[in-house]
């Protein structure tokens, strides 16, 4: 099988974000047998037409403000049965513009225009992608997480996105932050929860698997059988090597 192009496959499903597509998806889904994809495409493109001249002008929305359909923090980005949330975000504001007026530099105002976003999404039911915000900002994923890796650091908080608070993804950056606090900080579980936005359960969870996979490693440094030993993927026990390495070399 040829892999599909890496643009396609990070991309194509980020049309689902907008209401023609969102459409064609329910028309799949809930009824396969009745309409073909030109037939439900036309009757997608007609709803979306219906709906445009029904709905009154959005007047609550900012200058600098847009609507956006995120991925319901209820469910993940990959269950076939995920839910799309209409979010308003703060693109920009009068705040960011004051700053830049002040010589403030600009990749600074966007780790903030990051996490404003983040916080935003969140505060509505709905966790915002690396991608989404790429898409509405014109950066690419990269870009976007170290500019959230870089207001993450600065405030010591991690913000709620897919990665951080659902596993999605490659992100490692809430897992480093729970074992450093935890671990090699001694701070109290219960307030690396609450500094980190994930539930006891989660951060028990965390460095259950951490100290499993640190005392097998420090009994035999070989990834197979710290693998076996422990029972996790062999991708899981790669991060917290990685993050016994990182933490050990500090102390």
């Amino acid at each position: 099988m040829i892999a599909a192009p890496r643009d396609q496959k990070v991309f194509a499903s980020a049309r689902l974000r907008f209401l023609a597509q969102g459409i064609e998806a329910f028309l799949t889904r809930e009824l396969p047998q009745y309409f073909g994809p030109v037939l439900r495409e036309r009757l997608a493109q007609e709803i979306v037409h219906l709906v445009d001249i029904q709905l009154p002008a959005r007047e609550f929305l900012r200058p600098g403000q847009c609507v956006w359909n995120a991925i319901s923090e209820q469910t993940r980005p990959d269950s076939p049965r995920r839910r799309l949330v209409p979010v308003v975000l703060t693109l920009t504001n009068e705040e960011d513009v004051r700053q830049l007026a002040e010589g403030v530099p600009m990749s600074q105002i966007a780790s903030q225009a990051t996490a404003r976003l983040c916080c935003e999404a969140h505060q509505q039911g709905a966790l915002l992608s690396m991608r989404d915000i790429g898409l509405l900002v014109w950066r690419d994923n990269a870009t976007v997480s170290t500019l959230r890796q870089k207001w993450e650091d600065g405030h010591d908080q991690i913000l709620p996105h897919p990665g951080s608070l659902q596993d999605f993804g490659s992100c490692v950056t809430h897992k480093a932050a729970i074992v450093r606090k935890a671990i090699y900080e001694k701070k109290d579980p219960r307030r690396v929860a609450a500094e980190t936005r994930h539930s006891q359960r989660a951060v028990d969870h965390y460095l259950t698997d951490f100290n499993r996979v640190r005392t097998a490693y420090a009994k035999c440094p070989q990834m197979d059988f710290v693998c076996q030993t422990t029972g996790l993927s062999r991708n899981l026990v790669q991060q917290y090597v990685n993050l016994l390495q990182i933490n050990e070399k500090k102390s």
